[in-house]
């Protein structure tokens, strides 16, 4: 094998764009635990940080509103809301603990998802959309007998 052209590397951030960039990072904090950071004060739009301690950050972008490209799946023409197609679509997963209990506040929530485990049964996983149909995963290692 080819040695990779980078080196040291590891995930920084993942940036979001969003025309509420206030309900999204609310949502995020909420679900997830992600808390909000120092975020640099850019004159042409607004931006959010937030940071999951020990993975990664998540940058929240205010939209451009004269892009022409969809905000997310939810703004698209032909807008795809059901979860069952995530697992073959874009989508950030998460491992959580407590994924019975996690699950339980998502329906609470109102939050659909579309659950299942991988082939072998040893990681099941729920599929759901944030407020702006982006995908995402929730993962769960089964513990083995």
């Amino acid at each position: 094998m080819a040695a990779s052209v980078a080196t040291g590397v590891s995930l920084n951030h993942i940036s979001r764009e969003s025309s509420d960039i206030r309900r999204l990072a609310n949502f995020y904090k909420e679900i997830f635990g992600f808390e909000e950071i120092e975020s640099p004060n850019f004159l042409e739009f607004k931006v959010i940080w937030l940071n999951l301690s020990s993975a990664f950050q998540l940058h929240l972008i205010e939209r451009n509103p004269s892009s022409n490209l969809p905000e997310g799946p939810w703004s698209a023409t032909s807008p795809v809301a059901d979860p069952s197609h995530l697992p073959r679509g874009h989508h950030i997963c998460f491992t959580v603990s407590n994924f019975e209990s996690f699950l339980q506040s998502l329906k609470e929530k109102g939050i659909e998802t579309f659950q299942r485990s991988l082939p072998d049964g040893k990681v099941k996983q729920a599929f759901f959309f944030d407020p702006d149909g982006n995908g995402l995963e929730v993962a769960c290692p089964v513990p083995q007998q």
